[in-house]
This record gives C-alpha cells, structure tokens and sequence, in this order.
C-alpha cells in the first residue's frame, strides 16, 4: 500500500518537524502539514496516536510551555492529560506523523521506512 494520506503535526519553527518534512517530500510523499499554533489535534485524532504511542509519550514535559503552566508539579494524570493536550496542542511533543493507524512522535524515519 502507497503511502497517502500522511499528516505531519508540528509547529514551523520546529527543526524536527521540518526534518520530518523534508524526508517526506524527498521521497515525494505527499503530506499534510499542521500547524499546531493554528489548529489542534481533535479528540479522535488524539486518542488514535495515543492508542499507538501512549500518552505519556507525547507531552512535552521539557518544554517552556508545560513549565509555564505549573505542570512540572501537578503532574496530571488520565483523562486531564488528553483533555489537557486538546486545549492547549502546543504541549505536544512534536512531530507527530500518522499515516491510517500508525503514529510516531518525533522524527522516526527507521518506522516510516516500514510503513511503505
């Protein structure tokens, strides 16, 4: 199955989501590009790529952001994360890649080769 359809989530001044672009449009791939400052992530997107990866795996706990919000210390957990993660998409760790069920988080092309 050809690779279609991918959706790249990160923000434009992310070196490694424009790396993750860049290898796919290499390998002339088309992609979806977006911009979490300018749209999210809905609920169904998310609990997809947290089905793949895990919850745990896509907060950016070493960000500014999660630091400003006081989060290093409430550390929340369950349900709040993912609600948390679709109020503010800038929490994410980035990039996320899906492709149909597959997800990745950060720049993986050792599993994007996989997916062709």
């Amino acid at each position: 199955m050809a690779l279609a359809n991918v959706q790249v989530f990160g923000v434009k001044k992310c070196a490694e989501t424009r790396k993750a672009e860049r290898w796919f449009k290499e390998r002339r791939i088309s992609i979806q590009a977006i911009d979490l400052r300018e749209k999210g992530m809905s609920p169904g997107e998310l609990k997809s790529v947290v089905a793949r990866v895990g919850v745990e795996n896509l907060i950016d706990r070493a960000g500014n952001r999660y630091r400003d919000k006081g989060l290093l210390h409430a550390a929340p957990t369950g349900p709040r994360i993912e609600q948390m993660l679709v109020d503010d998409p800038l929490l994410l760790k980035t990039p996320i890649v899906r492709w149909g069920k597959e997800a990745t988080v950060g720049y993986r092309p050792e599993v994007w080769e996989t997916w062709k």
